[in-house]
């Protein structure tokens, strides 16, 4: 799906700002069809959770509705008109006046309705949006809503992170001609100093395809003609990590001389191949540095914010980290033109997170052995087709960003049952039919080692989890670090491919400090991760280290997670640890090739 542009033939309107808001407890009748009675504003982007002091809302179960007036510029007479949401947690529907337009699952990716027939130039019409924060079994990622006995309902899941609801991304009123682009796709190679720049155009009406392809100072470098060609780009300068290049792509459509529509589109020019133990960007051996992330703020919880996008950029430019993955979940396509930008490597990961009923929250078995959280995982057809139409969003929305280069398809599922291979085959198959130019993984969970994971053996990069020292051999690091080194070998005896550490740390809370490796403190978060990198320093399969995580994040685990999980490098207001300090000594020393 291609991303809203103003260019030569198309206009957008942002529709972010104060929308009136509605929770549904079952007595709203109809809330589009009239001005929603209500006294409540809710901001977009934002999550609604934390904005109010009533309880109920923040706990609240099912729908909400936004609603507010959009009035169509009047230039806009003879053009499509499309409203796009750049997302919806986890249910979206809309509606034009009384019309429902369109209708979406899935709470991290965009979806759009043409709404020409509804509205008219120059005039308001009234745009309503339903949202629905209920998971349940067959849904991606699964949760389970439990009755309670004053009638309130519970909502139950077994991720790691709070199920912040509601517009999290922004809205777009957006025109276009009626013969126009719909897609582009973009894959890249190199030979020699050549670079090739492969293009597959789709179009609503037929017209002659023309391509050209400019350098970052405006000269044309490259054209081309038709739905399918290849540009050469002769000395091409490549897209590299920490060393961002972009070429500007313009693709038009023409009927003789007129330009019927014209879409612009940055492509960086880069390979990735993974090559028996060794993942090569350009060719060339590449070491992952960095965290998991989260979109995760105070107050906003899930919205987006630029202010924070760039700040959290620039930190981990200062601690000299060259990645992140997008755990557990497609982060704004504003998070990926940045990362395109400048030079940060991303592992795009879908929202397929809690599929395994083994954990909660990182604890394995604690919560439903006391008789709280937990639930079955489906892995059923309903979710399958779920996890299908993730993996296929995903990847239509971010296949053209260079700073992308392996997909990840799952965190942490049940890998051990018997069954789940059978249900990871076809998701994988399907992954590399989509996009057979990158490559595709999923996070393996702590119990299911190199023996005992069914999975692992269709991934090209072995993305492992991993908290000895915490939640196993919990304080004690010197019989940790045997531990970890001793699995790592056996994953590199059994597999032989790339691996990656996905998650490692500890809970740290900001100022308690000791003399003693004592949990909690800063000391001991430092001493851990010197700990697993003086492991990885000796596994030659070892390719990467994402820490968990970048920040302090917001849980619901009850008396697991005081005021959320504290595993970040950084508070949750981005202020560093002592981790920060010796994470900084020893990534930057790695990009500038020194010795930590």
């Amino acid at each position: 799906m291609l991303k809203p542009k103003t260019t030569a033939t198309r206009e957008l309107v942002n529709l972010d700002g104060l929308w009136r808001f509605a929770v549904d407890t079952g007595d709203l009748t109809d809330p589009w069809a009239s001005t929603l009675d209500t006294t409540l504003e809710a901001p977009v982007p934002s999550s609604y959770n934390d904005l109010f002091t009533d309880a109920k809302i923040r706990d609240h179960v099912g729908w909400v509705w936004y609603q507010r007036t959009v009035r169509v510029p009047r230039g806009w007479a003879g053009e499509r008109i499309v409203v796009r949401l750049d997302a919806a947690t986890h249910e979206g529907v809309v509606y034009v006046d009384d019309v429902e337009v369109v209708r979406h699952e899935g709470g991290y990716l965009p979806f759009e309705a043409d709404i020409t027939d509804h509205v008219t130039a120059g005039a308001e019409f009234r745009l309503t949006v339903g949202v629905n924060n209920v998971l349940t079994p067959d849904t991606v990622p699964p949760g389970l809503v439990k009755d309670l006995p004053d009638g309130r309902k519970q909502q139950g899941y077994m991720h790691d992170f709070y199920n912040y609801s509601g517009l999290h991304r922004s809205v777009w009123l957006y025109s276009a001609p009626a013969t126009r682009v719909t897609d582009v796709t973009v894959v890249t190679d190199v030979e020699g100093t050549t670079g090739l720049v492969r293009t597959g155009v789709e179009t609503s009406g037929e017209a002659e395809v023309r391509l050209t392809l400019r350098d970052e100072q405006g000269a044309v470098v490259a054209t081309g003609t038709g739905a399918e060609a290849t540009l050469e780009v002769a000395d091409v300068r490549l897209w590299q990590p920490g060393a961002a290049y972009l070429y500007d792509l313009t693709v038009e459509l023409v009927d003789g001389g007129t330009v019927l529509d014209a879409y612009d589109l940055h492509v960086g020019v880069r390979t990735v191949e993974v090559r028996g133990n060794q993942f090569l960007i350009n060719g060339e051996p590449f070491y992952f540095t960095g965290f998991g992330k989260h979109e995760d703020i105070a107050v906003k919880g899930k919205g987006h914010d630029n202010a924070f996008l760039v700040h959290d950029f620039e930190l981990i430019d200062w601690i000299g980290a060259n990645s992140f993955r997008t755990s557990h979940y497609p982060y704004a396509e504003e998070v990926m033109d940045y990362a395109d930008r400048h030079g940060i490597v991303v592992i795009d990961e879908t929202s397929a997170v809690g599929l395994n009923s083994r954990i909660s929250g990182g604890i394995a078995d604690l919560m439903s052995a006391m008789g709280g959280g937990g639930g079955e995982e489906g892995f059923g057809p309903k979710m399958a087709e779920a996890h299908r139409r993730e993996i296929r969003e995903l990847i239509a929305r971010d296949k053209n960003h260079p700073s992308v280069v392996m997909w990840s398809i799952a965190n942490e599922p049940d890998t051990m049952a018997e069954g789940t291979d059978d249900y990871f085959e076809p998701l994988f198959a399907l992954t590399r039919e989509l996009d057979p130019t990158r490559p595709v993984t999923f996070v393996n969970v702590m119990m299911a080692p190199p023996n005992v994971c069914r999975v692992s053996k269709f991934a090209d990069v072995i993305c492992i989890n991993r908290y000895y020292g915490w939640y196993v051999d919990t304080g004690d690091l010197a019989t940790a670090e045997v531990h970890l080194e001793a699995e790592l070998r056996g994953w590199e005896q059994m597999y032989g491919k790339p691996m990656i550490m996905t998650e490692y740390g500890a809970d740290t809370i900001p100022g308690f400090h000791s003399v003693w490796d004592q949990p909690w403190t800063e000391e001991f978060q430092a001493n851990l991760l010197d700990m697993y990198h003086r492991v990885f320093d000796r596994v030659d399969a070892m390719v990467g280290e994402q820490v968990w995580n970048f920040a302090d994040f917001q849980t619901s685990v009850g008396i697991f997670r005081v005021d959320g999980n504290k595993k970040g490098a950084f508070t949750r207001d981005r202020k560093p640890k002592a981790a920060a300090h010796a994470l900084r000594k020893r990534w930057t020393a790695l990009r500038d090739g020194r010795t930590a």
